[in-house]
């Protein structure tokens, strides 16, 4: 009797902690996921980890994913995580695919294609460089984020149709839309809305 009893209890347990499974994974690929933010390129509103070691000490932030999913378009100085593999198409296995428990499950981190950068233009914008400045439809943008005066121009670009433009912070050390090109929307993983860790900087991201 009490052997039964115990079985019942372990396969409640046991299905409470797959549906929990279940859930969090849901969660994870369709609304929230934590990233860590790697390299300098987005100094100083985030500290990354050191590529060149083993150190895991970038700031830790939470991406929501669900606003741009359900159609809601990135804005001006949303700080984002995007897919940098522009010339292939995302679909909805990939948000599945990037679940930190399936990377857990696979012992892969999380893959170098994914950059955190911020949103500068939007389609239809006329973006330009002078003089250590970033110019946007003719009007000086006024950056008090940037780590220092932008040394090296880019060429003039419109953003196409269903595209933004992306930047690092630290302009002078970031990969980003100057070198890949406008960055389509549905590679727009997800907007980050707080960091976490380290825990003496915990706050909302802007």
């Amino acid at each position: 009797m009490k052997s039964e009893k115990t079985k019942k209890e372990l396969f409640s347990w046991g299905k409470a902690c797959v549906i929990g499974l279940i859930f969090a994974f849901l969660v994870s690929a369709l609304v929230v996921q934590p990233f860590t933010v790697k390299g300098s390129s987005m100094e100083p509103t985030l500290d990354g980890e050191d590529i060149w070691t083993s150190k895991d000490d970038g700031d830790k932030v939470l991406i929501f994913k669900s606003g741009y999913m359900v159609g809601i378009d990135p804005k001006y100085n949303d700080i984002v995580v995007i897919d940098s593999r522009v010339e292939r198409e995302r679909s909805l296995t990939d948000n599945f695919k990037e679940s930190p428990l399936v990377n857990a499950v696979l012992n892969e981190t999380q893959a170098k294609n994914y950059w955190i950068k911020r949103i500068i233009g939007v389609e239809g914008d006329k973006l330009e460089y002078r003089g250590g400045t970033v110019y946007r439809n003719g009007e000086a943008l006024v950056e008090e984020y940037i780590q220092e005066e932008m040394l090296f121009p880019f060429e003039e670009v419109t953003v196409p149709e269903g595209h933004v433009f992306v930047m690092g912070d630290n302009r002078n050390e970031s990969r980003d839309s100057r070198e890949i090109g406008s960055i389509p929307k549905e590679n727009v993983m997800g907007k980050v809305v707080l960091r976490y860790y380290p825990f003496n900087r915990v706050d909302t991201v802007e």
